[in-house]
């Protein structure tokens, strides 16, 4: 028996296992390509991530247990410790702490990204984020718990740290969910964004909007300074001002899976793996690598796959296809992704909807707030637990969504 290793239950992998598993049905099933398909991740669960900026985030999860059974996909419970890519075999271990060895055959990494944490002063002990559940859930709990202090400035202040796609969405959500929790109108919500410009890996296009909206819900931002240290009372910003906040949140980047660094290949600054057009990695036939782990040319202009909900979703498609095309001796299908849009929450002001990769604005307000929420709680949701329509979602020439 020869076995597809999917690493990691996110969109991509979700995808990749699902594609896999889809043409390995199609060419007889199971017993007869001798292929099963294997995935890796401490739970059989898919996280929400586009909706941890949301209040209670933390039950924004579905699970896939249900799913995978009905499309014969084997949940292996645990964590990919090392890959060992000279003798195709991963170390796994479990939520008991028990180490064991997984051979593959083909490996489709797509463990996804993490938070980047720089070595700033306090950063560890005093900022929350929203990079994961267990840390969405932390600062809800500690939100809820201000009310127990007596009202003053930095109790009713909350510091969000980066001005780009997160950073936005958190802020423009944030004041109204503080004076749910505090029971008053006196709250101040602050972005400190180190560019000149607020959302600027969304360029010129949208920034008018969001300046309106964030102008609107009454949410400050600080250009142009970086924060250089955090305590339990606030930040101090690279121009030697002071904010005080008993709440400073850090969304300041991401950076791809460590795994990504046991691979042999080239990578970029975040340490997303350079992958040829079937997502492979050109140094090693076996792996391939989607979602936030990989750099992929979406499109003959030369763009590049963003850490997207959008381009994992489609990068996970065609991973896993090509994974189980390679060893069924079937053609490889080429990934391409060549429509990009953005659709930005704004909170009770609404949200921007832009197309393109120079981000042309194309709805505003309540209208883009609706394709907002049809997008986070239909879209990007797993297909049925039913074998045909789950197929028939996987297949990799399937449009897909274009927004996130």
């Amino acid at each position: 028996m020869r076995t597809i290793l999917v690493v990691g239950t996110g969109f991509a992998g979700m995808w990749s296992a699902l594609s896999a598993m889809r043409l390995i049905e199609q060419n007889g099933g199971i017993e007869a390509t001798g292929i099963k398909v294997i995935v890796v991740s401490l739970e059989p669960t898919l996280v929400i991530c586009p909706r941890l900026y949301e209040s209670d985030a933390d039950k924004m999860c579905v699970s896939l247990e249900e799913l995978f059974q009905v499309t014969g996909i084997q949940f292996v419970p645990g964590l990919v410790d090392t890959i060992d890519t000279a003798q195709k075999r991963a170390t796994i271990v479990d939520l008991a702490g028990i180490r064991s060895t997984l051979h593959y055959d083909r490996l489709v990494l797509a463990a996804g990204s993490h938070l980047k944490r720089p070595d700033i002063p306090g950063i560890h002990e005093h900022a929350f984020s929203i990079d994961q559940r267990n840390e969405c859930a932390n600062l809800d709990k500690h939100l809820h718990h201000l009310t127990s202090e007596p009202p003053h400035p930095a109790r009713n202040t909350v510091v969000i740290v980066g001005g780009g796609f997160t950073g936005i969405e958190i802020a423009a959500e944030m004041p109204s969910r503080l004076r749910s929790i505090l029971r008053s109108e006196d709250v101040r919500v602050v972005i400190i964004e180190q560019a000149d410009s607020i959302g600027p890996e969304l360029g010129p296009g949208p920034r008018p909007v969001i300046i309106e909206a964030l102008a609107g819900l009454g949410v400050e931002y600080n250009l142009g300074a970086a924060v250089v240290s955090v305590d339990k009372t606030g930040v101090v910003t690279s121009r030697g001002d002071r904010i005080d906040s008993l709440s400073v949140i850090w969304t300041g980047g991401m950076e791809a899976s460590a795994l990504t660094r046991q691979i042999p290949g080239q990578r970029d600054h975040s340490g997303r793996l350079h992958v040829d057009s079937h997502l492979r990695i050109p140094s090693l036939r076996d792996i391939f690598v989607a979602g936030d782990a990989a750099l992929a040319i979406t499109d003959d202009q030369g763009h590049h796959a963003l850490m997207s909900c959008q381009h994992a979703m489609r990068l996970g498609r065609f991973a896993g296809h090509n994974a189980a095309a390679d060893l069924l001796a079937l053609a490889p299908k080429p990934y391409n992704q060549p429509s990009y849009g953005t659709c930005l929450d704004l909170g009770p002001w609404g949200a921007v909807v832009t197309e393109g990769w120079d981000r042309q604005v194309r709805l505003t307000g309540s209208a883009a707030k609706a394709i907002k929420e049809n997008i986070n709680q239909a879209v990007i949701y797993p297909p049925k637990a039913d074998r045909v329509e789950a197929f028939a979602a996987a297949d990799p020439d399937c449009a897909g969504p274009t927004l996130a």
